[in-house]
């Protein structure tokens, strides 16, 4: 499959976005058990040649890894992918960790058992070119696990919010969320699988006490949250604060408890 891929500057832009503040943070203390709920719903096991693609910290990879699969965790961030090494020396795996773009995967064709992506590959900004790497690498009957936030649960909407804030995005580029609406992710795949399924799922979020807590934290630890504000003078800096608070306001259940909904899509290769 060939494509021609974005602009080297535009990958670099990616990078730096997601290397800023502390994304593994935000795994491994806000959504710590989406990687294992992707992992078994991969019926990922002991053998199997697992790509987590746009892998992060490894919030997937770890728990495949402990599973006795045989894992690659590939991202674009280099800091992340060491965050991750140190996660998974404390927890006694190996695996291999590459750089790697969602969009151009340095893997030769059917190559893996499993092709998972946790809240990953949908941040690749042009959403075909990323579908076909999934499928390229995927060896025919290979499982295929994606776990992506909705366009209406709080992420999605977080990213409606910011939008206004943000610089426009690459022409021909997609909206993260769209990964989680199911129409889009069908008709990404299309004959390249079969028997899909498609559930939406919550998370329980009970990290913060308010939402001015949750929107600060986001504010340090979030790339894009950080690189939305990075732009804004003091006026809308203000803006976007109670913008921000208000959409968690919104979804607090009391006590700072809040429900965040995702897709999970499994597959498998045609």
């Amino acid at each position: 499959m060939t494509h021609t891929p974005a602009p080297t500057a535009l990958k670099a832009k990616h990078r730096a976005l997601w290397a800023l503040g502390d994304y593994p943070d935000v795994a491994a203390t806000v959504i710590p058990d989406l990687g294992q709920a992707l992992v078994e719903a991969c019926t990922v096991s002991e053998g199997d040649r697992v790509l987590d693609v746009a892998a992060g910290s490894g919030n997937a990879s770890v728990p495949a890894a402990l599973a006795g699969a045989e894992v690659t965790a590939s991202d674009l961030t280099p800091e992340l992918l060491e965050a991750g090494r140190a996660r998974a020396e404390a927890d006694g795996v190996s695996l291999t960790w590459e750089v790697g773009d969602a969009e151009a995967l340095p893997y030769p064709d059917a190559s893996f058992d499993v092709v998972m992506s946790c809240v990953g590959v949908m941040f690749a900004p042009f959403h075909r070119v990323a579908a076909g790497e999934l499928l390229r690498v995927a060896r025919p009957g290979a499982r295929i696990g994606l776990l992506s936030w909705t366009p209406d649960g709080f992420i999605g909407r977080m990213f409606a919010t910011m939008k206004p804030y943000a610089p426009p995005p690459p022409e021909g580029a997609q909206p993260p969320p769209l990964w989680g609406d199911e129409t889009h992710v069908r008709e990404l795949l299309g004959e390249g699988v079969a028997d899909l399924s498609a559930v939406r799922r919550t998370v329980t979020v009970d990290g913060f006490a308010t939402p001015e807590a949750f929107r600060d934290y986001f504010k340090a630890c979030y790339g894009p949250t950080i690189a939305t504000y990075r732009g804004l003078d003091q006026d809308r800096a203000a803006a976007l604060d109670e913008d921000l608070a208000t959409l968690a306001r919104g979804f607090d259940e009391g006590g700072g408890v809040m429900r965040w909904e995702y897709l999970l899509v499994t597959t498998r290769r045609a």
